[in-house]
């Protein structure tokens, strides 16, 4: 599964954990294609099938499962302006190393991508998600940019929420919110995603408060509700 696939389950597993409500997690290789939206993750509950992290927290919500609502508007349009600049840093710069590194590409990228389906299948809807993510990356002006700006990109989004959670437990003190369960999911896929390099990776490591952050949740929505087979190590 690619790593923007990954880090979107995390998210939502994690979210719906913090929200203390039971689910059960299925993988499944054609996962996109079951979605709505074509885009994981998503829940099925009872006859209702809802898509992303966003109508996922608004479904929750009204029914009465809240993150967000012991912060004010000031908080909520801060933690808004947070999980933009993480989908557009940290979602964006995964997509490129994914599909535009060509060592990435050719060594990883294909191959997993290309895994559950047999051959020649496995290979056209390869090259056709990479053409379908190059363009992307020209649309948003990251066509031209080099694996060194991108990662200049991932380390400055990192630092901006280092500072952010400074000391604190979660990004608005005490109490998880939807920003916390997004900034792991996505920290928590670059820690353990294997590429041809660490460069990623070490990014994020240099930053001991997201480290400590990320094992807080692993232990606490994770390890201690029965999902010990989630292990982050961090050296």
């Amino acid at each position: 599964m690619e790593m923007h696939k990954v880090d979107a389950v995390f998210v939502g597993i994690a979210f719906l954990q913090m929200c203390n409500l039971p689910i059960k997690v299925v993988c499944r290789a054609n996962a996109e294609y079951m979605s709505p939206s074509g885009k994981v993750p998503f829940i099925h509950v009872g006859n209702q099938v809802v898509s992303e992290l966003g109508p996922i927290v608004q479904f929750v919500k009204a029914k009465g499962h809240s993150l967000s609502d012991g912060l004010d508007e000031v908080q909520k349009a801060e933690m808004k302006a947070y999980m933009e600049l993480v989908n557009n840093m940290l979602l964006t710069a995964e997509l490129y190393l994914q599909w535009c590194d060509e060592a990435t590409v050719g060594e990883i990228t294909h191959a997993r991508y290309g895994s559950p389906y047999p051959w020649p299948l496995n290979h056209i809807l390869a090259y056709q998600k990479q053409w379908e993510v190059k363009r992307k990356m020209k649309a948003i002006g990251w066509g031209n940019k080099t694996l060194d700006q991108v990662l200049e990109d991932v380390d400055q989004c990192c630092q901006a929420l280092s500072q952010r959670l400074g000391t604190q437990p979660y990004f608005f003190n005490k109490q998880p919110t939807e920003l916390d369960a997004l900034v792991f999911g996505h920290l928590y896929t670059i820690l353990t995603t294997q590429l041809t390099s660490d460069e990623l990776s070490e990014k994020v490591k240099n930053y001991s408060n997201l480290l400590a952050f990320c094992r807080r949740i692993e232990q606490h929505y994770f390890e201690d509700r029965g999902k010990g087979s989630l292990s982050i190590r961090l050296s």
